[in-house]
């Protein structure tokens, strides 16, 4: 992607379509001939222009609340929405009654105090299998003491409730082994088999990253044989996987300076704006730098000590007005940006082939400002 110059606003948050096409279209031939269907995880990046470029490609969407579930249910003309969450409230559940298709509850009491006044969905519950593969607990949902699912020891002491027809599973975070997926289903197993006449479908969840998976034949024989041995409907719920590397933030260079012998460039962003960076000790990767032997620290523009995107190394250091891009940055930064020290947030474009669309600005009006760059 080449630097559209003055024509952009910066800080921009650029999302290519034709990215986001060839992520869905890479998944879609990982489940191609198999009885699995394609649901995209909402809370990735939920801006509505997204899920109406993302909606021709899935049987449904993935969403985490009301408003996500709202959200859905305008932009989803056919399919399924399923929504799993240990935030139920009671006083959302006639509207979540309305445009949702499946719930799956977090836990045994929430499933006896609020499945009644959700008649019309199809129920599932979220189970822990207690195996854990991610290597930070931060993202781990099977971590001791986890909110998040039934401990499947629970199932096996009081049994599967009634009018439960399917169950949902999340185990890993930016998984590319198929070995995690075998792993957790070789554990389900026996409890598929007890309940086989009741259960309907199974929710693998999301968190691989589908289109690098390892592989790729193996996840398609677990997927096949899930469907086969146990008469089940499958879904999986990619998010990041269907839009990180679809997504480029833009900045430029505002100062650059020693500090005590090593170059600090100061960006007129911050990691306030990919809060990840902040929060996991990420460090974005660069799209249009090369890479050399002099050390550069590009920082935030907030007054944050540690608004710090790393320390690179490049071929030149930048100088004031550059442009500087950032790639795979579409999921879980747009939608925790805030706007600490009163700077707005970046602004939003869209990219098609060669027109890019001015999709939002912080103020909140919607421009539909067409121009055109080379990419």
């Amino acid at each position: 992607m080449n630097d559209y110059g003055t024509e952009i606003n910066t800080p921009a948050f650029i999302i290519d379509e034709h990215l986001i096409g060839d992520n869905l279209n890479r998944i879609l031939e990982l489940i191609s001939g198999t009885d699995c269907r394609l649901l995209y995880s909402i809370k990735a990046l939920p801006l509505q222009s997204v899920l109406e470029v993302i909606r021709p490609f899935i049987s449904g969407f993935s969403v985490s609340s009301l408003n996500e579930a709202t959200l859905a249910a305008a932009v989803l003309r056919q399919g399924s929405i399923h929504l799993t969450t240990p935030g139920l409230r009671d006083f959302e559940c006639a509207a979540l009654d309305a445009c949702c298709s499946h719930i799956s509850f977090n836990s045994l009491s929430q499933f006896a105090r609020l499945s009644g006044q959700l008649p019309t969905v199809s129920k599932g519950l979220r189970i822990n299998p207690r195996l854990s593969f991610a290597k930070d607990e931060r993202f781990d949902p099977c971590r001791q003491h986890s909110k998040l699912g039934v401990d499947m020891r629970l199932i096996e002491q009081h049994g599967l409730p009634e009018t439960i027809e399917g169950l949902h599973f999340h185990t890993v975070f930016s998984c590319k082994t198929v070995d995690a997926l075998t792993q957790t289903v070789e554990k389900i197993r026996p409890l598929l088999s007890k309940y086989r006449k009741q259960l309907k479908w199974l929710n693998l969840g999301g968190g691989y990253l589908y289109s690098e998976i390892d592989r790729p034949e193996i996840f398609k024989q677990t997927v096949q044989s899930l469907a086969d041995d146990f008469n089940l409907q499958v879904f999986i719920e990619p998010g990041k996987a269907v839009v990180d590397s679809a997504a480029f933030l833009l900045t430029r260079v505002l100062d650059c300076f020693d500090s005590e012998g090593k170059t600090v460039v100061i960006l007129d962003t911050s990691v306030n704006h990919h809060p990840e960076v902040f929060e996991y000790q990420k460090s974005p990767r660069l799209e249009n730098l090369a890479a050399g032997d002099k050390s550069v620290i590009l920082a935030g523009s907030s007054c944050l000590a540690g608004d710090l995107f790393g320390e690179y190394r490049l071929k030149q250091v930048p100088e004031v007005g550059d442009t500087i891009i950032f790639s795979h940055v579409g999921a879980y930064s747009l939608i925790k940006a805030n706007r600490f020290n009163g700077y707005n947030l970046p602004d939003i474009y869209q990219l098609n082939g060669k027109q890019l669309m001015h999709i939002k600005s912080d103020n909140n009006h919607y421009q539909q400002q067409w121009m055109t760059g080379n990419c």
